[in-house]
Formats: structure tokens, sequence, C-alpha cells
């Protein structure tokens, strides 16, 4: 009875490091696979940016003069080969455009914040008294002028009439 028992652990043992070992050559496989398609967008990314690299490599070609009349000159008149305008792929398309975003919104966060700081409301505050001050004493001075002036122009009045009736 031992022996059965003892013959079938070892069975039990057996099929347990079986299984464990399918397993493992499973996930291996799985793996590998994983790499090799890994490796196949690594290459196929290299490719893009070196397609990439070469068309910002190409000089940039000084801007052509034309000519208006063609009088004396043989007309060229060969259509320019335009190359189509690569397309960008949707997934990198909205990273660029996510990335844009959260860049924009991050300098726009530090310049709320910056704006809100209590070193700049106070120079504000300050600005602000100091603009007040100035404008009330330009008004005061404005009202100064013109009173001035309207009393001056009455005693001129004044001095005319006085002189008509003397």
């Amino acid at each position: 009875m031992i022996w059965v028992v003892l013959a079938l652990a070892v069975v039990v043992v057996v099929a347990v490091c079986g299984a464990a070992v399918g397993l493992m050559r499973r996930d291996r496989r799985q793996t590998a696979a994983e790499l090799a398609r890994t490796r196949a967008e690594a290459a196929e990314l290299r490719a893009k940016i070196e397609a990439l690299a070469l068309q910002t490599a190409r000089p940039v070609a000084a801007p052509e003069e034309f000519v208006i009349t063609s009088l004396g000159h043989e007309i060229d008149e060969t259509p320019e080969v335009v190359e189509p305008v690569q397309r960008i792929d949707g997934r990198l398309f909205v990273d660029i455009v996510a990335r844009e975003t959260v860049v924009k919104a991050a300098a726009l966060t530090h310049g709320v914040r910056r704006a809100l700081a209590p070193e700049v409301r106070n120079r504000i505050r300050f600005e602000m008294k100091r603009e007040i001050k100035r404008s009330r004493k330009a008004r005061k001075d404005e009202y100064r002028r013109v009173r001035d002036e309207i009393r001056a122009r009455e005693r001129a009045a004044q001095g005319r009439s006085q002189q008509v009736a003397g």
C-alpha cells in the first residue's frame, strides 16, 4: 500500500513538473514572439526616422527669381515633380497633440501661478496706487489751469467793459 501511495506521489510530482516545464516553454515562446514583434517595430521606426532625417537634411532651395517676360528666352514647360505629403499615423498625431496640449496647459498654469503670487499682487497694488495718485494730481492741475484761464478771461472781459463805459 505504501508503494502505491509513493508511486502515486511520484506520478503527481512528475505531472506537476511536466506542467510547469510546459508553461515555462509556452511563456518563452510568447516572449520570443513579442520580442521579435518589438524588434520589427523598432526597425520600422528606425527606417522612418532615417527617412525623416533625409528629408530634413535636404538643403533649402533659394527662392526662385521670376521673370515676368520671356522675350529672348526659351520657355521650359516641363512640370515640376511634387512629392506627396507623408501622412502621420493616428497614434503619432494623438501623441503630438496631447504633448502640445500638456505643454500649453503647463505653461498656462505656471503663468497663472506666477501672476497670482503675493509679490506680484503687491507690486500691482503699488503700481495701481501710484497711477491713481498721478491721475488725481493731473486732474487737479488741469482743473487749476482751466480755472485760472476762465478767471483771466473774466478779468479781460471786465477790463474791456470798463474801457467801453469810461
